[in-house]
This record gives C-alpha cells, sequence and structure tokens, in this order.
C-alpha cells in the first residue's frame, strides 16, 4: 500500500479522548495490560498527508482574520461528491457549512418541528441523535430495526408509517449509511422509506458523514438521488471529518436543494451566532479532496474490510453467546451479549468492566437502544485488531 496503516501511533497527551478517556464508571486497565482504543468513533490510522500540507501551508502565512470559503472549497465538495458519490448537477448555493452533523440535524428539527413535538429515527440509534433531539425539547420516536433470517438488519415500513400517522410526526432523521448498525442501504431500500416519509409530508435529514466509509463490495447511494421528491425534501448532510479523522477540527456541510428546506434550515443555523467555519478547517477540506485523498480512501476501505472480515468470523468462532450482523460500511460492530450475559449470569456493567480491565477500550452499546449491546471499534492497525480479540478470548469470554 502507498499509506501506513500499519503503525501504532502514540497518541496519548496528543488531545485525544479515544486514548485518554476510559467511557465507563468504575472502570480501569489493569497493570501489565496497554490500551486498545475501541470506543468513540475516531480512527487511529494516520490521515492522508495532503490535508498537513495544506493546514501547513496556510499556517505559514501570519494572519487568520475573517474571511469567506473559498471558491475551491465549494469546488473540491462538488468534485468529490461527484466521483464518490456519482452526483450531478450539484452547485454552490446547495452546499452550506456545518459546524457539525449534529448542528444540522439540531437546526433542521428546530426549522421545521416544534418543542414536544414528535420526530421519527431508527432503532437502534446513534446516541448523538438522542442527545440532541432531547435537549431541544423533542419527543423521539422509535421505529425498531429488525434482523431478517439471515441476521441483516432491515427497516419496518409498515411500522414506520403507522408511528408517523399515530404520533402526528412530519420530521425524521434517517442515517445512511447506519451506524451503529454498518448497514448500507439498497436503492430498493431507501426508496420505499421515502416513500413513507412522502405519504406522511416529512421533512427528512440525512445524515450521510458514514458515505465515504462503505466496505468492499458495497455503495453509498445518496438518499437525494432516489427521486424528485426525495431531492425536494430531504436535508442532506456530509463531513470529511468521520473520513479523515478530522473531527477535532469542526467542519461539515449540507446539501439542501430545495430552496425553501435551505434559506429555513441556514436561518435557524444563524441565530446561535456560532455556526461559522474555521479557516483551517477549510484548508483540511480541500486537503482531504484531492486525488491523494481518493487514493487513500479506497486503501483505508481494503483495511477496514479486512478488519471488519477478521473480528465478525473470530466473535462468532470463540465468543459463544455473542451475535452479531456483518457490517456493510462504516467501521463499528454491534455487539448484542444477551446470550452469553445470560448463560455466565453477568450483567453488563461486569461484562464491560471485564474488557476494559484487559486495556479493551469498548463502548456500552445501551444507550444506542439495546439492552445487551456493546459497540466496537475497527478503525486501527490489525495488529490490534488481533490482539483485542485475544484478550477477549482468553480473558473474557473464555476466560
Amino acid at each position: 500500500m502507498k499509506y501506513d496503516f500499519t503503525s501504532i501511533i502514540d497518541r496519548q497527551g496528543k488531545d485525544s479522548i479515544a486514548v485518554d478517556v476510559i467511557p465507563f464508571d468504575n472502570a480501569e486497565v489493569a497493570e501489565g495490560f496497554s490500551k486498545i482504543p475501541m470506543w468513540v468513533a475516531d480512527m487511529n490510522f494516520a490521515t492522508v498527508p495532503t490535508i498537513q500540507d495544506a493546514i501547513i501551508e496556510r499556517a505559514k502565512h501570519p494572519a487568520f482574520g475573517y474571511f469567506d470559503p473559498r471558491e475551491e472549497y465549494y469546488g473540491k465538495i462538488i468534485e468529490w461528491q461527484n466521483t464518490r458519490n456519482g452526483v450531478e448537477g450539484l452547485t454552490k448555493e446547495a452546499i452550506g457549512y456545518e459546524n457539525g452533523v449534529l448542528g444540522c440535524v439540531s437546526s433542521a428539527a428546530q426549522a421545521f418541528s416544534a418543542p414536544g413535538e414528535a420526530v421519527l429515527l431508527h432503532s437502534p440509534t446513534y446516541i448523538g441523535f438522542t442527545h440532541a433531539l432531547e435537549s431541544i425539547g423533542r419527543k423521539i420516536i422509535l421505529s425498531d430495526l429488525v434482523r431478517d433470517e439471515e441476521g441483516i438488519w432491515r427497516m419496518d415500513y409498515e411500522d414506520m408509517d403507522r408511528k408517523l400517522k399515530e404520533n402526528h410526526i412530519h420530521f425524521a432523521v434517517f442515517c445512511s449509511p447506519h451506524n451503529p448498525c454498518g448497514r448500507v442501504w439498497t436503492r430498493e431500500e431507501i426508496e420505499k422509506a421515502m416513500e413513507v416519509y412522502s405519504r406522511n409530508n416529512c421533512v427528512v435529514v440525512s445524515d450521510e458523514i458514514w458515505s465515504d466509509l462503505t466496505l468492499e463490495g458495497h455503495k453509498h447511494i445518496p438518499t437525494q438521488s432516489i427521486s424528485e421528491d426525495a431531492r425536494n425534501r430531504t436535508i442532506a448532510v456530509y463531513a470529511p471529518s468521520k473520513t479523515f479523522n478530522l473531527a477535532g477540527l469542526i467542519g461539515s456541510y449540507h446539501i439542501i436543494y430545495n430552496p425553501y428546506l435551505r434559506d429555513r434550515v441556514r436561518k435557524q443555523a444563524e441565530l446561535s451566532h456560532y455556526n461559522s467555519m474555521n479557516v483551517l478547517s477549510m484548508h483540511a477540506l480541500i486537503g482531504a479532496y484531492q486525488p491523494e485523498g481518493h487514493e487513500w480512501v479506497d486503501e483505508l476501505r481494503h483495511v477496514l474490510t479486512e478488519n471488519v472480515e477478521y473480528a465478525y468470523s473470530y466473535i462468532l468462532d470463540h465468543f459463544s453467546g455473542v451475535e452479531l450482523a456483518k457490517p456493510e460500511g462504516t467501521y463499528m460492530l454491534y455487539l448484542d451479549c444477551e446470550k452469553f450475559c445470560q448463560e455466565h449470569d453477568m450483567s453488563m456493567d461486569e461484562l464491560i468492566r471485564a474488557g476494559i480491565r484487559v486495556g479493551v477500550i469498548w463502548q456500552d452499546g445501551r444507550p444506542f437502544h439495546r439492552p445487551y449491546a456493546i459497540r466496537l471499534n475497527l478503525a486501527l492497525p490489525h495488529s490490534q485488531v488481533a490482539e483485542a480479540m485475544a484478550r477477549l478470548d482468553k480473558y473474557v469470554f473464555n476466560k
């Protein structure tokens, strides 16, 4: 490979909660075990060098005053969306800056729903959606994803339709690819979902921050590309932050074709007087969306695919009582540990602490709305994935 996805980077003391924080009360790593960060959706790889080059080049200039986004910023987004997702006809006018995907979700919810009103989401649910919507007083109604006979997560369209009608819902959040389940929805699945939303007059926020990180053999379909109706009722949100591990720089963007939706979202975002781009964040995106960025992402997808294949097979072969669906995108696994806990008379708290004790810093998956779940991050060198599996095998699931 051209880029390095095997070196273990020492991130301690480098402003990284992934390695500096243990995300569970009264849990600690036992002496003799190194930390393997596998919780927050943060990659432990060096990003593509063109990002650093772009930031350093801009930082050489000593003035950092007020600015407007460069035409190159919009041009790179249009080019990236065309090359990666086949998007045609995207213009500068449809693109808007966002401090983050959740900021756009919040702005859109405030623009198209009222405090106390219900909004529809799928469950399992990204915890960020829950916090963002509850903090602005929206009532969350969940439509459960269900696993079919092959173990694949599916949407329940009848349940979606019923809950939209029963709760008089006209605002929904759609996650594509889905976090934490890892589904890369097919065109047919998105078409059916958008038909449900259309019948119920829903404005839809489509979180597509994971769109670049589909695993090999799977392709992201932009929600807005499904139909003219979908194009006009959907607020799509993207970011280079998940793709290139730039969360610490802040910076996402929306694509909104419908002028009515666009004007209301932008006005709501402006009300905080805080939804403003950082000049270095702008140059980071320009540095990311270069030909080298395309190469880097393609290699990353191969690495993530291998990690997912390895961990998925290892868990099924060695961790009796643990169930999971094979992801098609993202770099997260979502484990169902109910049978294991019941067979071993172990609580979820005990299980989570047992993994952390041997240095596997994984994430409590219960806040994503499944009572026996753990979320596991595989965006790290393969050697660490293998070491984590070995430790969980020896000290936790088969001790």
